[in-house]
């Protein structure tokens, strides 16, 4: 599995990187099969990128004795706490390290959910955003059976209750 840390955000005035303001995390996974192909994906939005917030999304996301590969990053040291098999490697940030093979599944996810996102929708607000990446995950991963989306869709929907909309603003991890 390909793991990455990635931001929701425009461009802003201001301080840059982590923790700038208007810019929302959220953890970008991929799985593959033996061949390396991606098989599955899971973009959950984060508080941040601390130990213990990847721990408790570890714990939630992936099955104990997964092998995961993420980049240095040192919160992602908190995913060992959840079982897994983690191997970091440093990339060293910048332009160079999107080349590199270990994470070309994952950063062609990333990107291709924000193209997608922002070519389909005119304003993403904070709020939401949590929606927006299960929806993409929610066609990425049911890709392979086309015929049974539609159905397992209206299965969910019928199988749900009603849902005020203030409960349905909140992320996955807080139910």
């Amino acid at each position: 599995m390909q793991l990455d840390d990635a931001y929701w955000g425009g461009a802003q005035h201001g301080p840059r990187g982590r923790g700038a303001k208007g810019k929302y995390p959220f953890v970008a996974a991929v799985s593959m099969n033996e061949k390396g192909h991606p098989m599955f994906m899971r973009f959950s939005v984060v508080k941040g990128f601390k130990t213990e917030e990847l721990t408790r999304w570890a714990k939630v996301h992936l099955k104990p004795k997964s092998l995961v590969i993420s980049d240095g990053l040192a919160c992602f040291r908190g995913i060992e706490q959840a079982g897994t098999f983690h191997l970091p490697l440093v990339t060293g940030g910048g332009a160079q390290s999107v080349k590199l093979p270990y994470f070309q599944w994952v950063n062609t996810m990333i990107s291709n959910v924000k193209n997608s996102i922002r070519g389909t929708y005119h304003s993403i607000s904070k709020k939401y955003l949590p929606r927006y990446l299960a929806e993409f995950c929610f066609k990425f991963n049911w890709r392979f059976n086309l015929k049974k989306t539609f159905e397992q869709l209206i299965y969910s929907c019928i199988r749900a209750a009603p849902i005020p909309e203030y409960l349905l603003k909140l992320a996955e991890i807080r139910w």
